[in-house]
């Protein structure tokens, strides 16, 4: 019989599973500590202190039989979040935290839940705690040089038919003010000029490096967490250091620090934001939501 698990699965993640992920997210709690016992006893593991959560994930502090500290990750596996454990794998704990083991369940409706025993960093020390972000984005850039430099592993979502799908929705997208529809035209162009050139490459992206995403850990200053990666070019990882911590006086000179930190032409890097830019404004469109002013700041500040 599989052990107990102390654990309760936070109510504000339970709402938010069955607000976005319906039917499945509701799957996924009502089975979530069930299949975190199965775990605990295929690995051996003993829990170590309260389960967290984020938006997507649940995480258990836990300890190996050799007395190794680790923690458990739980999350719906989607086209976002399925290449994670490779990903992992494929950095092999340079500039990332380093995978264990990795497993997944069938809670029977809908996607899969992924697990994934992580080596545990810092959880409550983050880049977001160096109070001055000149000083946080230095080793973001570094991390993010360091992540982009390897090649992607076979079966990641492509950057390509990520931005071959949001130029199909930009044209097909209808916001009711003459700002957005004038921001998704100019982005859209942007993306199109770049996707154009032909395949956008095979270093592997983190997707959502931000000083939220980066711990610190023992064994190095500082780790990356939590990829959604693809395979593509390095240039479309720069918005999430751009966004996080926002400061429009600064958005420039961010952005060309993390330019040059992954090597990338200023011209294809703008064009490649702004096709982040052209992700978040779709995602608001398309859920019927005020687009913020930010993302036309961040495009118009790329222009230059």
């Amino acid at each position: 019989m599989a052990p107990s698990v102390p654990f309760t699965v936070p109510a504000r993640f339970a709402e938010g599973q069955r607000r976005y992920e319906g039917e499945a997210g509701a799957a996924f709690v009502a089975a979530a500590p069930a299949m975190a016992a199965r775990r605990l006893e295929r690995w051996s593991l003993r829990p170590e202190g309260r389960v967290r959560h984020g938006v997507a994930a649940l995480v258990l502090p836990v300890r190996t039989s050799d007395g190794e500290q680790a923690v458990l990750k739980a999350q719906l596996r989607t086209d976002e979040t399925a290449g994670e454990g490779a990903a992992l794998r494929a950095w092999d704990g340079n500039g990332a935290v380093r995978v264990l083991a990795e497993d997944r369940e069938d809670v029977g409706s809908g996607p899969e839940v992924s697990w994934l025993l992580l080596e545990r960093l810092d959880a409550v020390r983050d880049l977001n705690t160096v109070p001055d972000v000149r000083a946080a984005l230095r080793p973001l850039a570094a991390l993010l040089a360091r992540l982009t430099a390897v090649r992607a592993p076979a079966g990641l979502r492509r950057l390509d038919d990520v931005a071959d799908d949001l130029l199909a929705r930009a044209a097909k997208a209808a916001p009711g003010d003459a700002a957005t529809r004038a921001l998704i035209a100019d982005c859209a162009a942007a993306l199109r000029a770049v996707r154009s050139e032909g395949p956008s490459g095979e270093r592997l992206l983190h997707w959502d490096l931000h000083y939220g995403n980066v711990l610190a850990a023992r064994r190095a200053p500082w780790l990356a967490i939590d990829p959604k990666p693809l395979a593509g070019a390095p240039a479309f990882d720069l918005l999430p250091a751009l966004t996080n911590r926002y400061d429009p006086t600064d958005t420039p000179r961010r952005f060309a620090a993390l330019a040059e930190a992954v090597g990338a032409d200023r011209e294809r890097a703008a064009a490649w934001t702004r096709g982040r830019v052209l992700q978040a404004v779709l995602w608001e469109v398309e859920a019927g939501r005020e687009v913020a002013g930010m993302w036309g700041e961040v495009a118009g500040a790329l222009e230059g």
